[in-house]
């Protein structure tokens, strides 16, 4: 995986351990035997073990200038990881991982009010909150964060450059980002940002009053409260239908996608998980849904992943509702977070997700897929003056009232 620059001593010396760094570099992190069992089957044997000890003993003996072990044991494990060619598997050094970890996290460091996901110039953003520092600096859904602080965030994982935009509330950071061919830059003040889960509203489509439910993430664990209390408010306030918006949202945890699908589709299975290591497992749907008189779209777009591609699919293949949009991420597998020795952790890819009908929608698994296909293809354009995508979703929706 590239890396942004580093200082010249230590470039040489990473250039020097590289091949090895990527053979070995869970072993400087700690003895073989505290590695996942799917790793340690893979990288480590007998032999191998003997080797490697042998290698770490003359680079720690010979090596013309001292090196600092921490160092060593990040920069390794980060090339191990990224050696899987597996986008969604990450280290996370000791420091990222108790901060992690750390309820209070939050609290003492802020950003700047955006949703991002990686891209390999950087971070592009799927989300700007109303009101944030990012939105007041003219950053808009679709732009490309590649510079905080004039450092570049080129090949960087999602976590390392979230982390230079971070800080404690109130002090600055500056940004440097892509919108189309233009890059800006504009200094900000860091904020914590309560960003919204669930945004709704009723709208009014063919003599209908129909509901529009937004919902930015699956990260949160009242997500699904947030979305049945929205849905109770609208069918109390008359809507006949809904338009479940789920354009942006990158996923989250999977039980909240089981309860989210469960509102809407009364029982039988919503998604089933399988690794080589994992056994397979069925979840089913909750019960206490809504009447299935009530029809449901669902709008998705090109960055519609994860957790939120479960409920799409889910009730796409049900056929409890209707996709609207374009082809989702293409999410197919899921990670679990495994702690090592030296205080970091791999969150790494454990197995692979399927819906209903034993659809993968990853594709090829650790690479983006083909994802959902829409019932109905119409571009996405949730920031636009005129949201098309939005309007098309209002129009099928109530064409199912007639």
């Amino acid at each position: 995986m590239p890396r942004r620059d580093r200082p010249q001593s230590l470039l040489a010396l990473l250039s020097a351990l590289l091949p090895l760094a990527l053979l070995f570099g869970i072993y400087l992190g700690g003895h073989p035997d505290s590695l996942p069992t799917p790793l340690r089957n893979l990288l480590v044997s007998e032999s191998g073990s003997r080797s490697l000890d042998q290698a770490v003993n003359l680079i720690e003996h010979d090596y013309y200038r001292p090196v600092s072990r921490g160092t060593l044991d990040n920069a390794s494990l980060a090339g191990l990881v990224g050696s899987l060619g597996d986008q969604f598997s990450n280290y996370f050094t000791p420091a990222d991982y108790r901060a992690f970890n750390d309820p209070l996290h939050g609290r003492r460091f802020a950003g700047v009010g955006m949703n991002v996901l990686r891209d390999a110039r950087g971070l592009r953003v799927l989300t700007v909150f109303p009101g944030s520092p990012a939105a007041l600096a003219g950053i808009h859904s679709g732009d490309v964060i590649v510079a905080a602080n004039r450092r570049s965030l080129r090949g960087n994982d999602a976590t390392t450059s979230s982390n230079l935009i971070k800080g404690p509330p109130g002090t600055l950071v500056t940004l440097s980002w892509l919108e189309g061919s233009r890059r800006l830059t504009r200094q900000m003040k860091r904020a914590v940002v309560a960003a919204p889960i669930v945004q709704s509203t009723i709208k009014r489509a063919g003599g209908h009053r129909l509901a529009w439910i937004s919902l930015a993430t699956f990260d949160d664990p009242n997500a699904h409260h947030e979305v049945r209390r929205a849905v109770d408010q609208s069918l109390t306030a008359g809507a006949q239908g809904i338009v479940l918006d789920l354009r942006e949202n990158g996923g989250g945890l999977l039980n909240e996608a089981v309860l989210v699908a469960s509102i809407f589709i009364p029982d039988g299975t919503i998604v089933s998980t399988e690794g080589r290591t994992r056994a397979r497992q069925v979840y089913t749907a909750a019960g206490n849904a809504i009447s299935p008189a009530v029809p449901i779209v669902v709008l998705v777009n090109g960055d519609t992943a994860s957790a939120a591609e479960i409920v799409t699919a889910a009730l796409q293949d049900r056929h409890r509702a209707t996709v609207v949009g374009t082809h989702t991420f293409g999410k197919g597998v899921f990670q679990e977070i495994e702690p090592l020795s030296n205080g970091g952790a791999l969150d790494i890819t454990v197995g692979q997700y399927f819906t209903p009908d034993g659809r993968n929608l990853g594709g090829s698994g650790v690479k983006r897929g083909a994802g959902v296909s829409p019932d109905v293809t119409v571009a996405n354009s949730p920031n636009s003056t005129r949201d098309r995508a939005l309007a098309v979703a209002l129009q099928v929706l109530a064409s199912k009232l007639r």
